[in-house]
């Protein structure tokens, strides 16, 4: 029982870790291309994009972990490590793809499936996987930061989103309207919460 209340204790501290201190959007920039665009396009909806990136995130890190220890006593692991990652993910999404259209009464099941790789094939994704295993984080560690990031992903979405509404002021010289003043934006979050995590910011 009292392994059960550890493995939780670090499950939940390593994915509250992962959605402020450590924010992939944030403090990596990881994925932020994607995230721009989801912000602008009403056809895809960001609650489900955030669910499936989640769920995504959560389903690689295990197949990362178990792969990376098969690569760890290779002398070339670090140039092979980004391509086994990649392909983990790509297993990861076929099986979502498979498990999609098998389940045919799913609701919005066609825009799921446009969704997946749209999730998978962010570097959101795959950037957590490489910190995952180069921070040398145990299964349950790597779980946890890899929940705790689609949830930060999502805070992000929506913290541009909101954002996106004040952003559209006259105030704003016109050179810097759309996406040069979302980017502005998102780098004074960036530099908020790393300032946040306790590292001094210099400019």
């Amino acid at each position: 029982m009292k392994e059960v209340v550890s493995s939780s204790a670090v499950f939940f501290s390593y994915a509250l870790l992962a959605i402020f201190a450590q924010n992939a959007v944030f403090t990596r920039a990881l994925g932020v291309s994607r995230m721009v665009q989801l912000v602008g396009d009403d056809r895809t909806s960001s609650a489900l994009f955030g669910m499936m990136l989640c769920i995504t995130q959560v389903l690689v890190a295990p197949v990362a972990f178990i792969a990376g220890g098969f690569i760890a006593p290779l002398d070339n692991r670090a140039q092979l490590r980004p391509l086994v990652y990649i392909a983990s993910i790509a297993v990861v999404c076929l099986a979502e793809h498979l498990v999609l259209w098998l389940l045919r009464s799913l609701p919005r099941r066609s825009q799921l499936l446009r969704i997946v790789p749209l999730a998978a094939l962010n570097s959101g994704v795959l950037g957590t996987v490489l910190v995952e295993r180069t921070q040398s984080f145990t299964l349950g560690q790597s779980l946890g930061f890899g929940l705790g990031s689609g949830l930060g992903y999502v805070l992000a979405v929506l913290l541009v989103t909101e954002a996106r509404h004040r952003l559209r002021s006259k105030a704003i010289p016109k050179a810097f309207r759309g996406l040069p003043i979302t980017l502005v934006y998102i780098g004074v979050l960036a530099l908020a919460i790393y300032g946040f995590t306790g590292h001094s910011v210099i400019l």
